[in-house]
């Protein structure tokens, strides 16, 4: 059905005139202006009630604020792209921990909550990755670690350059230490029970003066 529109004088599909209220469906329950012509009416309408600003600047799209044209940069399909090694955009949940998640050997997944401290560190030192703002994502089952820990030293020890095929840490778990790439590194038997939960400084110091 098509209507008679009093702007631009043409008959135009009776779904481009705004409906009126309380009316039934037909020409009359329509208004007399079609979509376009509204448009360009508003539209003269808004520049006309700023006279002051330049043509150009009427056109000219309005800058988005600071906080949102970083969000347009930062994200894709409507998920926030975060960098996966940036730790400091981790935020606890509202239980105040950030969520780990994970693969055993067998490639069952699992998930824990952990302290917001102890997930920057395993971030920082290439154990886990950022997935969201509140969690992350560990990089290795306990055989993968280990694997690449031993393939990574060359089954080398680090302590006394035979042959390790064990791993130790060099700040101890006793100590504070964790299980990442950084604190790791492949050890020999005898050097890995010698140095015990002491610290790397003072083991080598103690088996120089044994020497």
């Amino acid at each position: 059905m098509l209507k008679y529109c009093n702007y631009c004088k043409e008959y135009k599909p009776l779904a481009g005139f705004q409906r009126r209220t309380g009316r039934k469906s037909g020409p009359l329950s329509r208004r007399g202006a079609c979509r376009d012509c509204r448009h360009h009416k508003n539209q003269a309408a808004a520049d006309k009630s700023a006279p002051d600003r330049p043509q150009a600047e009427k056109t000219a799209p309005r800058a988005l604020p600071v906080s949102m044209e970083r969000r347009q940069l930062t994200t894709k399909g409507g998920r926030a792209q975060l960098n996966p090694d940036d730790a400091a955009a981790l935020r606890p949940n509202r239980n105040g921990m950030i969520r780990l998640r994970g693969k055993t050997d067998k490639g069952r997944r699992w998930n824990q909550e952990i302290d917001p401290e102890l997930a920057v560190t395993l971030v920082k030192e290439h154990m886990a990755v950022v997935v969201n703002r509140s969690t992350i994502r560990r990089l290795y089952t306990n055989r993968e670690f280990r694997r690449y820990i031993m393939m990574r030293d060359k089954y080398t020890c680090y302590f006394c350059g035979n042959y390790g095929d064990t791993l130790d840490h060099l700040l101890p778990r006793a100590k504070g230490g964790h299980t990442t790439p950084v604190n790791c590194v492949c050890a020999c038997n005898e050097c890995n029970q010698s140095k015990a939960d002491r610290d790397v400084d003072e083991f080598i110091r103690e088996s120089v003066r044994l020497t």
